[in-house]
C-alpha cells in the first residue's frame, strides 16, 4: 500500500551545491554496500535517481509534452519560484492528469540509477540547459542548478543511509 509522502519519514536536507549532493550520494552508496540503506517513500532508490536525472536531462533533451502545464499553473509556479528556491519544494505533490503523478522514474538497479544521476549532475554543472522549464520558464543557470538541488533534497530525503 502506498505511503503518504507528505507525512512519511523524511531527512531534512539542504544542498547549496552539486558537491553537497554528491557527498550525500556517496553516503547513500556506502550504506547500500553496507546493507543499511532504507527508504521511507514509495519509490526505490533507482527510481529516485532516474527521476532526478530525467528532470535534469529534460532541460537538454526536451521535456515530455505532458509536462506543459496550463497557463494558470505556470502563473502560480512562477509566483512561487523564489519561495521554492529559498525554502524547498513541497512534499507529496502530484502532477494532475499524469499516471503516478510524475514522469521519469524508471525502476533500475541502485548502481545504474546512481550513474545516471551523477552523469546528469555533471552535465548541468558543465553547461546551462537548452530548453526552458515548462513551468518556470527561462531561468539563469544558477537558478536551474538551485532547482535541481531543491529537487534532490525532496527525493533523496526519502532515502536513509542508516
Amino acid at each position: 500500500m502506498p505511503v503518504s509522502t507528505r507525512t512519511a519519514e523524511h531527512r531534512t536536507l539542504r544542498f547549496d551545491s552539486f558537491a553537497e549532493v554528491r557527498r550525500d550520494l556517496d553516503a547513500l552508496e556506502a550504506a547500500q554496500r553496507a546493507g543499511t540503506l532504507r527508504t521511507t517513500g514509495n519509490w526505490t532508490p533507482g527510481q529516485i535517481f532516474t527521476h532526478l536525472a530525467a528532470f535534469i536531462d529534460y532541460g537538454f533533451d526536451g521535456y515530455p509534452p505532458q509536462l506543459n502545464p496550463p497557463f494558470f499553473v505556470k502563473w502560480f509556479l512562477r509566483m512561487k519560484k523564489r519561495e521554492f528556491l529559498a525554502r524547498g519544494l513541497p512534499r507529496g505533490v502530484k502532477i494532475p492528469r499524469i499516471q503516478g503523478g510524475t514522469v521519469g522514474m524508471e525502476d533500475v538497479p541502485f548502481d545504474e540509477g546512481l550513474v545516471r544521476l551523477r552523469g546528469a549532475l555533471d552535465r548541468l554543472e558543465a553547461s546551462p540547459p537548452t530548453h526552458d522549464s515548462p513551468g518556470f520558464g527561462p531561468m539563469p543557470h544558477a537558478d536551474v542548478i538551485g532547482f535541481a538541488c531543491r529537487h534532490c533534497e525532496l527525493h533523496l530525503g526519502y532515502v536513509h543511509p542508516r
